[in-house]
């Protein structure tokens, strides 16, 4: 799920080829203690069956602690950062068969705003698999790459001029400030990445590392996405694929951040109670019915699959459509996300409080030796809410 700012430079690391690096004479320890946490949205299996009952889908209503979790990872202190990492490349443009797990890829440099963080986990997203597609590859990093956007881990190193982060702090972000425009060439799906500091927030107290992966870029594309609209309290909101990554957190940031006074939302059967759940006042089954037939008309649709030509017929009268994927039909209009930590950080507080809420495909969170499973299952874009990876080792 993408979105178009103006051009920033974002420094993209450089991978050692892999036929040059050297024995790792280094070592490192890390103690991880994974606590069970009860601020996500627990999809229950269910959902993958259409013959969902609906009478079994309460338990999708969680209650979120206001209290702070216990501290989840305790990094221990390192004297040397190791020089090689495990991390899954392709070396070419493909399907998931390109995708390789090597245990000898470089660690990234660090330049001097940036830190180097120690992965917990990490969260797919679309643009993942388009950019190893080759997509974009016009503007893409040169090849070998690690792929990997989202991410959320522990700070091991900071650069010279980092200011807000120091060694074991635990942080989330989307790595990429531009997704389209050199996005880094060693990302989030390894051991270790290196990230500016602009781009990263200090993790939620009460969410684990699974939950924080699974945000950084939806939730940064939801929130850029209704403010490009001018969406503000009392209007009305359609989102089409309510159930997705980006759509799931639309219908939570309407309902619970900008103040809409009604939020309609699609999907198949099976996930209707779980729209409800995350604040959609309509819930759209799309394989019974054709919300563009709705006698109802909305100030903002929010577009997640791609059927712009159908959501221009229910938007109002100088209402906005954003289109993320798909062909465009004026009024839509398309935006690739700009990364930002201070959308994160100011987004933290609805998250501690529960009033926004991770959601996780309940076939995960995926190990990572199952990643091209793991891509497999994105693409077939049947996932509910977010596809993670975890534990990173």
């Amino acid at each position: 799920m993408l979105a178009t700012t103006s051009t920033l430079s974002s420094t993209a690391s450089q991978l050692t080829p892999l036929s040059s690096l050297s024995p790792n004479p280094f070592s490192v320890k890390f103690s991880f203690t994974f606590r069970e946490n009860k601020n996500r949205i627990a999809v229950p299996t269910s959902l993958k069956s259409q013959r969902c009952q609906l009478s079994a889908l309460p338990a999708l209503r969680v209650s979120a602690s206001s209290q702070s979790a216990p501290t989840s990872v305790e990094a221990s202190k390192v004297s040397a950062l190791p020089s090689e990492m495990k991390a899954w490349v392709y070396g070419e443009y493909g399907g998931v068969d390109v995708l390789k797990f090597d245990t000898k890829v470089a660690v990234p440099e660090l330049l001097e705003d940036q830190v180097l963080v120690k992965v917990v986990a990490a969260a797919l997203n679309p643009v993942d698999f388009k950019r190893r597609q080759g997509k974009f590859q016009n503007t893409d990093s040169p090849l070998p790459t690690v792929p990997g956007y989202d991410v959320a881990g522990v700070v091991v190193k900071a650069g010279s001029k980092v200011k807000d982060f120091k060694e074991g702090d635990e942080v989330y972000g989307d790595i990429n400030e531009k997704a389209l425009e050199g996005p880094k060439q060693s990302g989030s799906l390894a051991e270790y990445t290196a990230v500016e500091e602009r781009l990263l927030a200090l993790k939620p107290k009460n969410l684990d590392f699974v939950q924080a992966a699974a945000l950084p870029l939806a939730i940064e594309t939801a929130y850029e996405g209704l403010e490009r609209t001018g969406f503000s309290a009392g209007k009305s909101l359609l989102v089409l694929n309510g159930a997705g990554g980006v759509g799931s957190l639309v219908i939570q940031l309407a309902k619970h951040v900008f103040g809409a006074s009604r939020v309609a939302a699609t999907s198949s059967t099976g996930k209707l109670e779980l729209l409800k759940s995350l604040g959609a006042d309509l819930a759209i089954d799309y394989t019974k019915e054709n919300f563009e037939e709705l006698p109802e008309k909305f100030d903002v649709v929010y577009d997640a699959i791609g059927q712009c030509d159908k959501a221009v017929k229910v938007v109002k009268e100088g209402g906005s459509v954003v289109a993320l994927t798909g062909a465009v039909t004026p009024p839509g209009f398309r935006f690739v996300v700009t990364s930002n930590g201070a959308v994160l950080k100011k987004l933290n507080p609805y998250l501690e409080s529960g009033k926004v809420k991770a959601v996780i495909d309940p076939k995960g969170p995926f190990p990572f030796s199952k990643l091209v499973e793991a891509f497999s299952y994105l693409e077939t874009n049947r996932a509910t809410g977010k596809v993670v990876i975890h534990p990173i080792q």
